[in-house]
């Protein structure tokens, strides 16, 4: 069972195998973390230890066809963004929630280039209008006579 090395290859693989079968393929994850090594007698007292490197495996399994789909990371970042983006979208289809739809491009709507190019009074209608300055924050205090 090898690991795939980077996690979009392992993502689009799981989207394969959860199309092809939705219904038997199963998504789980694991976390586990190394116990922190213990401080030798002999360390120095100013040495901190470090603390415990965990790491998430995230596997696709599918029992019919005995495929298994593995992905390993310790990085916080892209462990919140798989987790958060990227298995809602995979659950989806198991769920048998409709793929939101794809934003259209509008063929009307003026593009960053044309913007530079109109007029600028046009440019300055579609921006909203900043209240003037005149705020509501802590006055000043006088001092004592």
């Amino acid at each position: 069972m090898p690991y795939f090395t980077t996690a979009e290859e392992w993502l689009e693989q799981s989207k394969l195998l959860l199309e092809a079968r939705p219904s038997t393929t199963r998504i789980t994850t694991k976390y586990s973390i190394k116990p922190a090594r213990r401080p030798r007698k002999e360390a120095k007292p100013d040495e901190e230890a470090r603390p415990p490197r965990g790491s998430l495996v995230f596997k696709t399994y599918d029992p019919a066809s005995g495929v298994v789909l593995k992905y390993r990371t310790s990085k916080a970042a892209e462990v919140s963004r798989l987790i958060h983006s990227s298995l809602g979208r995979l659950s989806r289809g198991m769920a048998g929630v409709p793929e939101p739809p794809a934003e259209e491009a509008m063929p009307d709507a003026p593009t960053a280039a044309d913007a530079g190019n109109g007029d600028s009074a046009a440019a300055s209608q579609a921006q909203p209008q900043q209240p003037v300055g005149g705020g509501g924050g802590k006055k000043k205090k006088k001092g004592k006579k």
